[in-house]
């Protein structure tokens, strides 16, 4: 008799595979782990009670056991059938110890396949043998291929439905692998089953005698994977530990590599290098750490690093750059225009970013790339993007690491899309900013005031330019040296290649914002009039020029009394359906949340207007 110490230390020996389930919705994903779980003897008896007394009451397999019942344990999914999340199960066989991760079928939960195959060694991909490949079962082996996934097994489910029948098999799997071939898999074995029934599972079928290769249990303690190590020394910085004056340590978790003390390391940003003298564990100190570990390092001397830094090994000193082509999943109903600025997450590395250009986006049936303006939810395409401040990066072919990013919306929170680095752009690097000898607070001086950006945001019709013109008056009397930056009068000229669609909108303004960002350095007050309906474009402008110089004014006129006016007839238009993207009509309009001075011409005259913000220029 063999101790249960014994056992498990047998388990721990036993390697371990990650795999994930992924395909169409409703093709058995749930069902076929279900009865992994079973046949590996992975269910105690009160959970085989429960799951009788749940198949019972839910009827779906009338007093059959529903083996998808052992997955999908949220009630949302239950009550639906389908799966919404991804669900983690842990089973072993002699052979092998595995994770499976099941993911959603459905096309708007792409996002949860992305997160199941970032961690994932194989793709156990579904296809119902009475429906065939379809677009889910294209998308999600693309995926699979694009997170480093190269062994696949194309598990035919519901055989029983199509009788069985050999040819109906042959030609699924010849369809598949047609499309697969200019995928980066190096193994695609296919496995025709019925998870239902229990069939090809862990035992041949008797009812597929023609099928010669593995059981799909066979396949998974087989299957050969070569763990990816990583030559270079990752890692990046979670916190600095300092619980008295005589400690000082970096505290994370390896994430490629390893390390040893009286290794050199250095900072990727800074460059700033130093040994490592202490590696603290929770079981004392090491001498050396590897891939995964969790640790906190000391070193020989003190160096300016924080949360967000990353180490690397001396003689193996990390790229940076500002400027990168990616591969972007987008994850958010919202859609994603070049142009608009996010935050960006990669290892601890954390800055904004914004897409510059979207050259295409795949098609996922033939995977053709076609010309895009915007990335709506679940679009695949390569982008290229710039960063506020330099990053450590590297190509994800290379590094997990430092090669996979998110994106995160600024204000509502949502990571809005992941992304895979493809390379740098390294033409950014021979940008420098160029300093000449007289700046703005010599052009301050001169103008005898401080230089400001008034940004007036409301509804068409709201009476910004009115305020505008009124304000420039008053402050050219004074003597103050002023600009209008006005919304018809720039599409006029700067801005008339752009249309009125969310992606040209959001550019009109970006552009705005550079140009007022210049004229602002010229030492001027820069006036500006235009709708500018979206926040997280106001937001970048008064993150481009400065908080302290930046005035936000909500002209904050009811619609009705806008649609009053309509002085260039726009409303009319918008509600005859002639005028598409109009703001407050059939496109959002998102009032600022905290502007400096909120007024409204359709309760104050313009001259009391113009006095209050005379007032709060002069404090």
């Amino acid at each position: 008799m063999h101790s249960l110490q014994e056992y498990l230390d047998r388990q721990q020996s036993v390697d371990l595979l990650r795999f994930i389930t992924c395909g169409s919705v409703d093709d058995g994903k749930s069902t076929l782990i279900g009865r992994l779980l079973w046949e590996s003897q992975q269910i105690l008896d009160d959970q085989l009670n429960a799951l009788r007394q749940d198949s019972l009451k839910h009827g779906t397999q009338q007093k059959e056991i529903d083996f998808a019942l052992l997955v999908d344990g949220l009630m949302a999914e239950r009550e639906q059938k389908i799966t919404i999340d991804v669900a983690h199960r842990f089973f072993a066989t002699a052979r092998r110890r595995f994770i499976v991760l099941d993911t959603p079928g459905h096309e708007q939960y792409t996002r949860n396949m992305v997160t199941g195959a970032s961690i994932a060694d194989v793709a156990v991909i579904l296809v119902d043998a009475s429906k065939g490949i379809t677009v889910q079962t294209r998308r999600h082996a693309y995926l699979a291929s694009l997170m480093g996934i190269r062994h696949i097994a194309l598990a035919v489910n519901k055989m029983d439905l199509v009788c069985y029948n050999e040819k109906t098999f042959s030609l699924i799997c010849e369809a598949f692998k047609k499309y697969a071939q200019n995928l980066n898999f190096e193994s695609i074995a296919t496995i025709p089953l019925s998870a239902l029934k229990g069939e090809n599972i862990t035992q041949p079928s008797e009812s597929m005698p023609w099928h010669k290769g593995p059981t799909l249990m066979d396949y998974l303690e087989t299957v050969k994977i070569t763990p990816s190590r990583s030559n270079s020394f990752i890692f990046p910085i979670q916190s600095v530990c300092r619980p008295d004056a005589n400690f000082r340590g970096f505290a994370g978790t390896i994430a490629e590599g390893k390390i040893k003390v009286g290794d050199e390391i250095c900072v990727a940003l800074s460059g700033q290098k130093a040994k490592i003298a202490r590696i603290v564990t929770m079981d004392g100190d090491r001498p050396d750490a590897e891939e995964g570990k969790a640790v906190t390092l000391t070193l020989d001397r003190e160096i300016d690093a924080s949360r967000g830094d990353v180490f690397s090994l001396s003689e193996q000193p990390l790229n940076t750059t500002t400027q990168f082509k990616a591969t972007l999943i987008w994850m958010n109903e919202e859609a994603g225009v070049a142009g608009r600025s996010y935050d960006l997450k990669i290892a601890s590395q954390e800055t904004t970013a914004s897409i510059t250009s979207i050259k295409h986006k795949l098609d996922i049936d033939n995977l053709s790339q076609k010309a895009a303006t915007s990335l709506e939810l679940n679009d695949i395409a390569t982008c290229k993007l710039a960063v506020s401040k330099p990053i450590a990066f590297d190509a994800f072919e290379n590094s997990k690491t430092l090669g996979s990013f998110i994106l995160i919306d600024r204000f509502s929170r949502a990571t809005v899309a992941a992304g895979l680095i493809c390379y740098s752009l390294y033409r950014s690097e021979n940008l420098h900013s160029q300093n000449f000898s007289i700046d703005r607070s010599k052009r301050e001086r001169l103008n005898g005031h401080k230089s400001k950006v008034i940004w007036f945001t409301g509804l068409s019709g709201s009476g910004k330019s009115a305020i505008a013109n009124a304000l420039e008056i008053a402050l050219h009397s004074e003597g103050y040296r002023t600009y209008i930056l006005d919304g018809d009068n720039i599409r006029q000229g700067l801005n008339k290649d752009l249309g009125f669609t969310v992606a040209d909108r959001v550019e009109n303004i970006r552009r705005v914002s550079e140009v007022a960002k210049l004229m602002f350095d010229a030492g001027l007050i820069v006036i500006t009039a235009f709708i500018s309906p979206f926040c997280q474009e106001r937001e970048a402008a008064l993150e481009l020029i400065g908080s302290e110089n930046f005035i936000e004014i909500y002209v904050s006129t009811p619609l009705e009394e806008c649609e009053k006016r309509d002085v260039k007839g726009l409303y009319k238009k918008a509600r005859a359906g002639n005028l598409p993207n109009m703001s407050g009509v059939n496109s959002p309009y998102e009032p600022p949340p905290h502007p400096a001075l909120s007024v409204d011409p359709s309760k104050e005259t313009l001259s009391e207007i113009v006095d209050r913000i005379l007032s709060y220029l002069a404090r």
